[in-house]
């Protein structure tokens, strides 16, 4: 006689599903998951752990379908809420995110991974001060964590807190010492004294045994201290390792970008812009854009060190509004379709809801600096739905610009960056389209040069005050004696003063940078 307990029986058959799936076998834990709907197609853990299968197998359209069925069954499945607007963010679909978040935090829950997912989601949305605290909850309920101190620990970069960022980078290495992203962290805070760090982790990427994701980290890693070292030929082929390997991870659409380039110098005219402008007369905002890299951070720094300024940090907000008012769901961060549905919008919604969703970051002075380099592509909606922001944009040297983009890793942003000849061919689409922007409307942004600024600072920094409206103040520069965040991979150099060593720095590596040099070229460039 079978006297087996059916529920028994389940809670058996969960357990040995979610330990295959913590082993990587996602096949067995899947057959797991089969036989238990079967017995109980109700069952709210076998939908969960066929949501975290999928999601493991990279089956997005599983996951939603999963925890969808999770949250009609449950909820206050506080998990499953996470998962889902963690899911939508990465979708780009903002208002289903909100609305899941909404839940989830709703049930107010004590889960590490939850809190986790939540402060993940939160940075995914540019909430990256709320985000803290989740993360830091996360990290208080499972101390000793590396993937929850991994995402402390960025957040700490991206505040400016290197030195507590740099002590939870050594505890993660010291828990697990094949900790990539832990190393490339502590590598890009602060600067190599010698080469001890490089040679280990050479060996842990000798080992074999890292993805191509890992490998990055690794090399960019390594890349960036042998240029500490001066090591110019070691670092060259770091990067360019690093950059094959998380090129090989990332799918640039280069069509759609030339797509959305033309859409927008088609699209954004005089005309348009005088069409029944109606926009938000606030003139708290400054942007300071162009590309990544080019001394926007400088820049920055130098108009936040005036006490009527506060640093906002790379704000996502601008973007975010299109997407929210626009109903706009493509992942694509940015594409035609998001261009033609935010030309369709009322501006002062566009305008009112940055400033509200971005309230938060924008301090109490009067101004507060935007500083995501992208919103070169907003400059005519910023232009109709915040009339009198102000705005501030980078030039600098094409080959210093391409080259500083390639040797950096990104996290999800500049996918051109891997590639020399891509990112040449990305970087005069923008010059051009920054062109067109000067000639169509004059007047409406101050250009500065990263090279004139770091070899003469004040009348540049004079300049620059000036046309935002700001009554000079001595403390533009001594801009490095600041002690506020630095949200940047620059924020190890900021702390000093304004210098010249990266003005044709790409020189050291003339000769590997011949493609990129001649695509630039072919694009009739002029590389000095």
């Amino acid at each position: 006689m079978n006297t087996t307990n059916p529920a028994d029986n389940l809670q058996q058959l969960l357990k040995q599903g979610f330990s295959e799936l913590s082993r990587g076998n996602t096949e067995a834990a899947g057959k797991c998951c089969q036989q238990v709907l079967q017995i109980q197609p109700d069952l709210v853990p076998g939908h969960f752990l066929v949501g975290l299968i999928a999601l493991e197998a990279k089956d997005r359209r599983t996951a939603f379908s999963a925890f969808q069925s999770v949250v009609k069954l449950d909820k206050d499945h506080a998990a499953a809420w996470a998962q889902l607007a963690k899911l939508y963010m990465s979708e780009g679909q903002v208002n289903m995110a909100d609305a899941a978040l909404r839940e989830t935090r709703r049930i107010r829950p004590t889960d590490p991974i939850v809190l986790d997912l939540i402060g993940t989601t939160l940075s995914l949305m540019g909430e990256h001060g709320v985000a803290q605290v989740f993360y830091t909850q996360a990290n208080a309920a499972q101390p000793s964590y590396p993937p929850f101190m991994q995402n402390l620990a960025s957040n700490l970069v991206f505040h400016g807190e290197s030195e507590k960022a740099d002590k939870v980078f050594d505890d993660i290495i010291r828990l697990q010492p094949n900790s990539p992203q832990a190393h490339w962290g502590l590598a890009s805070s602060r600067k190599a004294k010698d080469t001890a760090h490089i040679e280990q982790m050479q060996q842990l990427l000798d080992k074999g045994h890292n993805t191509e994701r890992a490998k990055a980290f690794y090399l960019y890693a390594i890349g960036k201290e042998c240029e500490d070292q001066q090591l110019w030929s070691e670092a060259f082929e770091a990067f360019s390792a690093g950059a094959a390997a998380r090129r090989s991870t990332v799918e640039f659409d280069e069509d759609t970008e030339i797509a959305m380039f033309d859409y927008l110098a088609e699209n954004f005219t005089e005309q348009w812009l005088d069409e029944s402008t109606g926009g938000n007369p606030d003139a708290s905002p400054i942007f300071v854009l162009g590309q990544p890299r080019t001394g926007t951070t400088l820049i920055e720094r130098i108009i936040t060190a005036h006490s009527q300024v506060h640093s906002a940090g790379e704000l996502q907000q601008l973007g975010l509004a299109l997407r929210r008012l626009g109903n706009y769901n493509d992942p694509k961060r940015f594409s035609p379709q998001l261009f033609e549905a935010a030309k369709a919008l009322d501006p002062a919604k566009i305008a009112t809801l940055y400033l509200q969703t971005s309230a938060k970051m924008r301090g109490t002075t009067p101004r507060f600096v935007d500083k995501l380099p992208q919103n070169y592509l907003m400059i005519p909606i910023i232009l109709k739905s915040l009339p009198n922001a102000k705005i501030v944009h980078l030039t600098r040297g094409p080959m210093d610009a391409c080259f500083s983009s390639f040797k950096q890793l990104f996290a999800d942003a500049y996918l051109h960056s891997y590639d020399q000849q891509e990112m040449a061919r990305h970087h005069a689409r923008y010059r051009k389209l920054m062109q067109t922007w000067r000639q169509r409307f004059p007047g409406r942004f101050f250009d500065i040069s990263y090279e004139d600024t770091a070899r003469d600072l004040e009348p540049n920094a004079r300049a620059l005050l000036s046309h935002l409206g700001l009554p000079w103040e001595d403390a533009c520069l001594d801009f490095h004696q600041q002690d506020s965040a630095v949200s940047t991979a620059s924020a190890a150099q900021v702390r000093e003063p304004a210098h010249t060593r990266s003005i044709g720095r790409w020189l050291q590596y003339e000769k590997q940078l011949q493609p990129m040099a001649g695509e630039l070229q072919a694009q009739g460039i002029k590389l000095s």
